[in-house]
């Protein structure tokens, strides 16, 4: 069977590679074989026209945007993405300091600077620090089972709303007071399904929750956009490596193939791209996002995969997050505010509301963040997970931006936000397509 593709340029000695995705695995893949002698003949195919996939910083409101990633998350000396932004130097004195590397936040979001109540007014601070305290506490101890013979239950979310429970029977509160609570208590909920990538902690699974490794230092941002690192990494790389608007339709593997320019040798694996192009490899290394491979997984492999693969792929969980990016004519919000939370105060964690979808996706934001790197703009960044985030995603930006207009405006009121003052444009970014921006009233 004869294969097109591959380069005269290529070194004709050693095993071919090939990695298919150029996201920062694909590229960090590339990099760590490109140090090997053994692998001469590497090739990265990307599907589209850039590298980076959910790595993807733009310039808009006359600063960087993250449209995907955000922070280095614990950034410290034993975070491999902290020491590639250090050795790139796109990290401040601040980040490097010793002091933001020790620091031990447990992997928990930092409280809010204001929370408001969705029907207006603020929400106490305090309340909402006791609530987190309590919140964290309990995911802690969710990670004690990681090594337990059998867990009490079979997911995080159950063990949380258990646990939950028995505190909320001894609250000697008044009624308001103890539904405020669960309110609260829920937004946490769906802030935990932003950073698990999930729609309900109920899906994820209570005994390999503690695997995920927590390491000490205050979450950070790249000044100059986390785009840095990939541009870092493709400037390592030699140049004719990366392939790109080469999308993969099927990798055959477990043959014996042919290439017309390498007479006399066989490769076990084709990759056929979408084009009808194809690379013949000896190895194949597979950077393609989880959710592609679920679509894809009855024709992407030819002959399928073992059916214990196929199973693991299926099983797997894969959740939607999204990023709304909003922009002020004037802030509402006070200086040196950094978080703003929204608690809905009919919410609970221990009841399982399912209203109309329209009605209700956008009560699944975990709130909004302000964006600090604009010296004339007043952005808001809020994030959203789940099948709301998915819903959200089915809508037009005009219906986007009127309900989160609404919210606004409902949560701050009789603060001194007044209505012109609210929302003059919108970013809003869809996880499989590009960004748009929107003028708004």
């Amino acid at each position: 069977m004869e294969s097109s593709g591959g380069d005269a340029e290529t070194p004709s000695f050693g095993p071919r590679v090939l990695v298919v995705g150029g996201g920062i695995a694909g590229l960090g893949a590339a990099q760590r074989l490109c140090r090997h002698p053994a692998f001469p003949r590497l090739r990265v195919l990307e599907a589209t026209a850039r590298a980076g996939g959910r790595i993807r910083s733009e310039r808009s409101f006359g600063g960087v945007v993250e449209i995907g990633a955000h922070w280095i998350h614990g950034p410290s000396q034993g975070n491999p993405v902290f020491q590639l932004a250090a050795k790139y130097g796109l990290l401040g004195e601040k980040e490097l300091s010793a002091e933001n590397q020790l620091m031990e936040t447990g992997g928990h979001v930092g409280l809010p600077s204001v929370s408001y109540a969705s029907s207006g007014g603020s929400v106490s601070l305090e309340l909402v620090a006791e609530m987190a305290t309590l919140f964290y506490s309990l995911v802690d101890q969710t990670r004690e089972f990681l090594h337990a013979a059998e867990p009490p239950v079979p997911s995080v979310g159950e063990y949380l709303k258990k646990e939950i429970s028995q505190r909320a029977a001894r609250w000697t509160e008044d009624e308001g007071t103890r539904k405020l609570k669960l309110a609260v208590l829920d937004s946490f909920f769906s802030l935990e399904c932003c950073v698990s990538g999930a729609h309900s902690m109920d899906l994820v699974a209570l005994a390999p929750f503690g695997e995920y490794s927590v390491l000490p230092g205050l979450d950070c941002t790249l000044p100059g956009g986390y785009q840095g690192l990939i541009d870092g990494i493709l400037a390592s790389l030699p140049q004719d490596m990366m392939v790109f608007n080469k999308p993969v339709k099927t990798v055959h593997w477990n043959g014996s193939f042919q290439e017309a320019t390498s007479p006399g040798e066989t490769f076990p694996v084709s990759v056929e791209c979408e084009d009808g192009t194809r690379f013949p490899a000896h190895h194949v290394v597979l950077t393609v996002p989880l959710g592609f491979l679920k679509e894809r997984l009855d024709t992407f492999f030819e002959p399928p995969l073992p059916t214990e693969k196929a199973e693991a792929i299926r099983k797997v969980g894969f959740g939607t997050n999204n990023k709304i990016f909003l922009e002020f004519a004037e802030p509402f919000w006070e200086p040196g505010c950094q978080h703003i939370q929204v608690v809905w105060e009919d919410a609970s964690p221990l009841q399982d509301a399912a209203p109309a979808m329209r009605d209700t996706w956008f009560r699944k934001l975990i709130g909004f963040l302000v964006l600090p790197s604009f010296p004339s703009a007043h952005v808001l960044c809020g994030f959203i997970a789940g099948l709301e985030s998915e819903f959200m995603e089915t809508l037009s930006d005009a219906e986007v931006l009127q309900a989160l207009t609404h919210v606004l405006r409902r949560a701050t009121a009789p603060d001194t936000v007044c209505w012109g003052s609210h929302t003059s444009d919108l970013l809003l970014h869809h996880t499989r397509s590009s960004a748009v921006r929107l003028e708004g009233g």
